[in-house]
C-alpha cells in the first residue's frame, strides 16, 4: 500500500506564504510525475503545479511567478512554495503521484487547507 501525506497549510495573510509537503511511503519503487491540485467550493478542481522525475515544472497562469514546486526523491516528497498569497488561492491542496509499487498506479492524499485571509 502507499500513502499520501500533506503538511503545511493554514491560515494565512494576502501577501503571505505556506510551503506545503506531501510524503509518500509505502512499498515504492519509483515515483513519476507528481502534482499538486487545488478545489475550492464552487469552483472547478485546479492543476497548480506539476514536476517529473526529470524535474520539468508546468504551473497555470493563475499561480505562475508565485507557486514553486519542487521534489526530494530521497526522501519521496513534494513540496509547493506559494509565495504571494491571494484570496483566490484558498482551497484544498492535495498531492498526487504516479507511482510505481512495482505496478503503475496513480495515488492521492486526503488534502491540507490553505485559507488566505485578513
Amino acid at each position: 500500500q502507499v500513502q499520501l501525506v500533506e503538511s503545511g497549510g493554514g491560515l494565512v495573510q494576502p501577501g503571505g506564504s505556506l510551503r506545503l509537503s506531501c510524503a509518500a511511503s509505502g512499498n515504492i519503487f519509483n515515483i513519476y510525475t507528481m502534482a499538486w491540485i487545488r478545489q475550492a467550493p464552487g469552483k472547478q478542481r485546479e492543476v497548480v503545479a506539476t514536476i517529473t522525475r526529470s524535474g520539468s515544472t508546468n504551473y497555470p497562469d493563475s499561480v505562475k511567478g508565485r507557486f514553486t514546486i519542487s521534489r526530494d526523491d530521497a526522501k519521496n516528497t513534494v513540496y509547493l512554495q506559494m509565495n504571494n498569497l491571494k484570496p483566490e488561492d484558498t482551497a484544498v491542496y492535495v498531492c498526487n503521484a504516479a507511482i510505481t509499487t512495482p505496478r503503475l498506479g496513480d495515488y492521492w492524499g486526503q488534502g491540507t487547507q490553505v485559507t488566505v485571509s485578513s
